[in-house]
Formats: C-alpha cells, structure tokens, sequence
C-alpha cells in the first residue's frame, strides 16, 4: 500500500513540474531517452520489454546489478554513449528539481518569518 501512496505522490510531482515549461522539456528529454533505450534493447539484444525497462533505467541510474548485460559489440557501444547522455539529461534535471526546492524552502522560510517575527 505504501507503494502506491509513493508512486501516486511521484506522479503527482512529475504532472506538476511538466505543467512549467522550463521542466517540461527536461521532463521530455527523459522520456525519450528512456523509449530509446527500451526499443534499442528490445530489438537489439532480443530482451522483453519489460527487461529492456528494467535494464534501461538500471543503466540510467548508475546501479549496474549486471544480472543483465549486452551481448553484442553494437549495444555495448550504444550502452556507453547511451550512458553519458542519459546521466546528463538526468543530472540537469535532479539539479534543476534540487534548485526549486531550495528556493521553495527559503520562500516558506522567509515568508515565516515576515508573518511572525519574533526578537532575537
């Protein structure tokens, strides 16, 4: 149950940030690297699509638990370049996402303290 309570509140968080338009590309650039991996992987290396997925975002957050791993010399060279560009789009993002929240923190903060100003 829980979950589906945290994938409910991911989604909720996604659906917000791609209704503004500085994430939303971002947030299309992922998916596309994503789908790419997913169908290279599944017509390349032969793999289900749900293998494909799994091994794609595997791949795609650095966790490499190797019980998958390409065969042939073309998904291993599409895997390294996949690699570097795929973390690249997703470190942009997580800074960006990182970014927003600090400046949401500091608004509440200083909006707190403007609304009850207590002496120091």
């Amino acid at each position: 149950m829980a979950f589906i309570v945290i994938f409910f509140a991911l989604f909720q968080e996604l659906w917000h940030l791609f209704k503004n338009p500085k994430y939303r590309s971002l947030l299309l650039w992922m998916l596309i690297i994503l789908v790419i991996g997913v169908l290279f992987y599944h017509h390349t290396e032969g793999w289900s699509w749900i293998d494909s997925l799994y091994f794609t975002v595997i791949t795609l957050a650095t966790v490499g638990y190797g019980d998958l791993s390409p065969t042939t010399t073309e998904s291993k060279l599409f895997t390294v370049f996949y690699t570097l560009i795929g973390l690249s789009v997703f470190v942009t993002f997580a800074s960006m996402l990182a970014k927003e929240r600090a400046e949401l923190f500091t608004e509440r903060r200083e909006r707190k303290m403007k609304d009850d100003p207590r002496p120091e």
